[in-house]
This record gives C-alpha cells, sequence and structure tokens, in this order.
C-alpha cells in the first residue's frame, strides 16, 4: 500500500500504543484521525504531535461503545481528510475481578468497549475500507489465547475480538480489504493505570507496534499476516 496521503482513523489513541502509532503513521506522511473519551488527553496529543497546528491530525472525543460517536466521528475524519482508508481499532479497558464481586457494570464496561466497540468502529468505516480496498487492524492481546485468574471478562473480550476479528478476515477479503489482528503481550503503557518507568525496559514499546503497523501496510498486497502474536524476546529479569 502506498502510504502517503492515505488516512487513518485510529480509537483510544490519546496515549500508549494508539498514540505510538499514531505518531508512527503521520512520519509515514499518513493522515491520522485519533478519537478517545478524555479530552484533556487529547489535547495534550494535540499538543505533542501537532505544536504548529500544521501536521495531519484530528483529535475527536467520542466513546465506541456508542455507534452514533463513531458514525460522526468518520462524517468529520472525511470532511478534514476527504476519505478513510486504515482503520485501527485500539480502544481498549482492563478491569481484573474474580467473577464473584464482579459487577455487572464492569462485565458491560469490558465487553462494550473491547468487543462491541471495535463492532461499531468497523460498521461506522465500512463503506470507505470498501471503497478503497483499505486495511482494518484490531489490538487484541495475548489473553486472547491464554486465559488467567480474575480476567473473566477481560479474556472473554479479548478471545472474542481475536475470533471476530479473524471471521471479518474471511468475510472482507473478497472486496480487498486486509483485515489483521495483533496480539500484545507485555507493553509498557498506562494500561490498568499503571505508570511506565525504566523498569519496564525489558517489556515491548509502544513505539515497537507503531513501527508493527507501518511494516504491515507496507508488506506487499499479496501477502496478509492475518494474526500475529508478539510478546517481548526476553523474560523480565
Amino acid at each position: 500500500m502506498m502510504l502517503n496521503n492515505k488516512t487513518t482513523l485510529i480509537t483510544g489513541g490519546s496515549q500508549g500504543i494508539g498514540a505510538a502509532i499514531a505518531e508512527s503513521l503521520m512520519n509515514e506522511g499518513i493522515n491520522v484521525i485519533v478519537t478517545g473519551r478524555d479530552k484533556s488527553k487529547l489535547e495534550s496529543l494535540n499538543s505533542q504531535l501537532n505544536p504548529n497546528g500544521d501536521r495531519p491530525l484530528l483529535c475527536i472525543e467520542a466513546d465506541v461503545r456508542k455507534l452514533e460517536d463513531m458514525t460522526e466521528t468518520v462524517k468529520k475524519g472525511k470532511e478534514k481528510f476527504g476519505t478513510i482508508d486504515i482503520v485501527v481499532a485500539n480502544a481498549g479497558v482492563g478491569i481484573f475481578t474474580p467473577i464473584d464481586i464482579m459487577t455487572t457494570e464492569e462485565w458491560h464496561q469490558t465487553i462494550d468497549t473491547n468487543l462491541t466497540g471495535v463492532f461499531n468502529t468497523l460498521k461506522a468505516s465500512m463503506d470507505d475500507l470498501k471503497s478503497n480496498k483499505g486495511y482494518f487492524i484490531t489490538m487484541a492481546s495475548l489473553a486472547g489465547t491464554n486465559f488467567f485468574e480474575t480476567a473473566s471478562a477481560y479474556n472473554a473480550s479479548k478471545f472474542g475480538l481475536v475470533g471476530f476479528t479473524q471471521a471479518v478476515m474471511l468475510d472482507l477479503r473478497k472486496y480487498g480489504i486486509k483485515v489483521t489482528t495483533i496480539m500484545p503481550g507485555s507493553v509498557a503503557t498506562h494500561f490498568n493505570n499503571h505508570i511506565p518507568d525504566e523498569k519496564d525496559a525489558w517489556k515491548i514499546q509502544p513505539e515497537d507496534i507503531g513501527q508493527m503497523v507501518v511494516d504491515l501496510l507496507k508488506m506487499h498486497p499479496r501477502t496478509l499476516p492475518s494474526k500475529i502474536e508478539v510478546r517481548p524476546s526476553f523474560p523480565a529479569k
């Protein structure tokens, strides 16, 4: 895929993996639309990546749990950049609670963000992806293949996301749309209220995932890595 002047929509991109993907793609000449629920974090990202206001970045406050928010996001993105060629469904939450004390609200927050939010993002952008023979990427997790204690909602959402993405890949490749799910292990981000520091040097860094997305987009169109497991090269010291 020729990347210059393409447009990417990244959900949950105000910090961490999403922000690193945004920066990596902007450095390749790609227009970037970033969504998030925290207006202040979006403003901070815009100041960081677009300090002079002359770079191709549009930050939109939106909630992936609401289809109408994602539909409006696509509309605003097209008004700014003309079309949407690439979608990175990155928005996600992690709530780790034993099932016996998990609340209904915690369950729905996890499933509605991590799984239904991806469905909403794809439905809102489907027409553009078909028209442009675009690329749809989801950010799953190794928790989508490995289950662990206190993670019933998170595991369910990520197992579901891996299955959803692989089925969508089969649905959409007849239209020339490429679909990939990336399943990272430990990444040095703010996920689950973690504060990254020097002790996280052994982990995958957000910019590594950004580079991976760039590499996927540059890959010859005849080849599709449809599911990618990625983990730190070495265990924690």
